[in-house]
């Protein structure tokens, strides 16, 4: 027996606020009659903090505190426990847009050390590797990356390079990261199973060597970002070190 589940939202503009009502329907197929103990949903949203691992010792009671921030979970029941008849079953629901008591309902973004998202990821499994991360700045950076698994289709791939800039003195610090290239390395939805190289040339006049001293910090990060069909955004972050060989 093989069943299916996917939610299909009313709304073609997928930009929702606070308070409006999320609506669409719950698409079960299925070739038997399904028993089942009844159909709920759930929807949460969280705000994740992240920090970069160099900063775990500067900032330790800030690291301990970076938790996910939950500002939206709400459950429904949509249908009773009963049984579905086979084929395609079809079960509106409504979802009130309300917030945690006094919080506030952010917009969805996906940033290098902040993450806000209204929705679990679907599953999926992906692995890969770095041939190195100690990199020679004249050489490219290298690696191949698979998709073994993925509920949802996949709409592209793309490797994500970030320099991060920190200066300041004893006083206190500032630090800024900057996306000083992208590169698309698949387009669509890749076979399942196929290795997908990687491959980036740093650029020469947005690059150096890692550079660490008393009051200043040049740093460079990479990204592997797979972007979902159902604009859902999955990101690994490599810290990198840059020298001349």
């Amino acid at each position: 027996m093989g069943t299916s589940l996917d939610i299909k939202i009313k709304r073609a503009n997928k930009v929702y606020h606070a308070g409006e009502m999320l609506s669409g329907v719950v698409v079960i197929s299925s070739k038997d009659s399904v028993q089942h103990q009844g159909v709920s949903l759930t929807m949460e949203g969280t705000v994740n903090l992240q920090l970069s691992a160099k900063s775990v010792g500067v900032f330790e009671a800030f690291y301990n505190s970076v938790k996910p921030i939950q500002i939206l979970n709400s459950t429904i029941d949509v249908l009773k426990p009963g049984k579905l008849p086979n084929g395609k079953t079809e079960i509106p629901f409504e979802f009130p847009l309300h917030v945690k008591g006094s919080k506030v309902l952010y917009e969805t973004y996906h940033g290098v050390f902040v993450n806000i998202q209204r929705a679990a990821l679907p599953k999926f499994l992906i692995r890969g590797h770095l041939n190195s991360t100690n990199c020679a700045i004249t050489q490219p950076l290298t690696g191949e990356l698979v998709v073994e698994h993925s509920d949802a289709a996949i709409r592209s791939i793309e490797l994500q390079l970030v320099r991060v800039e920190t200066c300041g003195c004893a006083e206190g610090y500032a630090r800024d990261a900057t996306e000083i290239q992208n590169i698309q390395i698949a387009d669509g939805d890749i076979c399942r199973s196929l290795s997908v190289p990687l491959y980036m040339v740093f650029p020469r006049l947005f690059t150096c060597p890692t550079l660490e001293t008393t009051n200043f910090k040049v740093e460079f990060e990479v990204n592997v970002v797979v972007l979902l069909h159902a604009d859902h955004l999955i990101t690994e972050n490599f810290p990198l070190k840059l020298c001349r060989a």
